[in-house]
């Protein structure tokens, strides 16, 4: 596979995603919004719902990979099982006398258990039954099902831990303490499993660049819902609760460097959960069209172009009423063409909170919504957009539509 993607609206080719399993059955009333979720989901109602998700992609000519099975096979190459465990079974969190204890009952287990518990998370109770108590204070602290790692249900929004732009990929770190260790996962993939590997920034032998490298960016934080492929070497990306602008510089001398990008625009976004990202209030839905959330307004934006150096870049400030003429210039279109509905307040909240606005686009002019968004998609399809409709009643309740829960690898201009 080439691994690129040249836009946010061109023929989707393939696409990673992560079937929801032990991690949602994990969530319970009392920890789901710690868990950023904002309720707990009937599990196997959420698991058909994104079965009928990957049976659409696939009816659409989609290679859909699953990221527990990558995880699987990556954690059986020493040196990415190494990398995962460095990172999670750490004394700081442990306690120096359980985690010789906590590391050997994990590099013990067969890659099936190991990957599934590295998401799914895995309780003292469930420790126990592996290995014996070790004498540690920090240990014996532990309620017998509490977590010894916390499960990791946002996983299944597999566009924000890594996102491709372009002819690379952007490994992010997470805002959220909640997502932070799915970075760590994505960073092993990438780098040592057999479908990556040999590509991994080597672009002159015909792989691909690494625009940020996860953990290493900390405490600069990018969420993949925040950047849009624009197209024509543009993206636009939004400066939300999770995504900040020294990230944005930083992304942006990456991809000036390469040459791989010429014009980023970062809009200044509402700092709340409602507006988490920039997916969840405005994505794209063909060339130089947009469906957007009509409670967004303008917003002050910044074009961001190389500057003389590669350490310099050139910004240029627009205030709000400029922002879609920004973004217009950046696609090299005089205009762009939004697509908001006609709805009462009440309905134009409610549907924005069920991700109405969050669809993924297989090709020009067609997408992938949930159905429940009724207005937003017979707005949509009056305006000539052909939208095939999923169930998302459960697979909505960590606040994530179809294109969160898809994170593109190979995509056309």
């Amino acid at each position: 596979m080439a691994f690129h993607v040249g836009s946010e609206t061109g023929r989707l080719r393939s696409v990673l995603l992560h079937r929801p399993e032990l991690s949602l059955k994990r969530l319970t009333p009392s920890n789901a919004r710690g868990l950023l979720f904002d309720d707990v989901p009937w599990v196997r109602r959420a698991v058909e719902e994104h079965e009928e998700f990957e049976d659409v992609l696939r009816s659409q000519g989609v290679r859909t990979y699953l990221l527990l099975d990558l995880l699987r096979e990556t954690i059986g190459i020493p040196e990415a099982r190494k990398h995962i465990l460095d990172a999670v079974v750490d004394p700081h969190w442990f306690g120096p006398l359980a985690t010789d204890a906590i590391r050997n009952c994990f590099d013990s287990m067969d890659l099936g258990d190991l990957a599934s518990f590295l998401i799914g998370g895995i309780t003292k109770r469930e420790m126990l039954e592996r290995m014996p108590e070790p004498a540690s204070i920090a240990f014996h602290s532990i309620e017998p099902d509490g977590f010894i790692l916390p499960p990791l249900p946002n996983h299944l929004f597999t566009r924000d831990p890594s996102c491709w732009i372009y002819g690379g990929v952007s490994i992010n770190t997470m805002r959220m303490k909640a997502r932070m260790r799915e970075t760590v996962n994505m960073e092993a993939v990438y780098r040592w499993h057999p479908m990556f590997a040999d590509g991994y920034d080597a672009p002159a032998a015909g792989g691909f660049h690494v625009w940020n490298r996860g953990t290493a960016m900390a405490p600069a934080t990018l969420e993949g819902g925040d950047v849009l492929v624009l197209g024509g070497g543009a993206v636009l990306v939004g400066m939300s609760e999770r995504t900040q602008p020294q990230a944005v510089e930083m992304l942006a001398q990456s991809l000036f460097a390469a040459g791989a990008c010429s014009r980023i625009v970062a809009l200044r976004m509402p700092q709340k959960r409602a507006f988490m990202h920039l997916d969840t209030v405005m994505t794209m839905v063909d060339h130089g069209v947009f469906t957007t959330y009509a409670g967004m307004g303008m917003l002050a934006s910044h074009t961001v172009e190389p500057g003389d150096t590669e350490k310099e870049l050139k910004i240029t400030d627009h205030p709000p009423r400029d922002m879609y003429r920004a973004i217009a210039a950046a696609l090299g279109l005089d205009d762009v063409k939004v697509l908001t509905p006609a709805q009462d307040v009440f309905a134009a909240e409610r549907e924005q909170w069920d991700d109405g606005n969050n669809v993924l686009a297989v090709s020009p002019g067609v997408v992938v919504a949930y159905e429940r968004n009724a207005t937003s998609n017979n707005h949509l399809s009056a305006n000539g957009i052909d939208v095939i409709t999923i169930r998302g009643s459960e697979l909505g309740r960590g606040r994530g539509g179809p294109r969160c829960m898809s994170c593109p690898i190979e995509r056309d201009a």
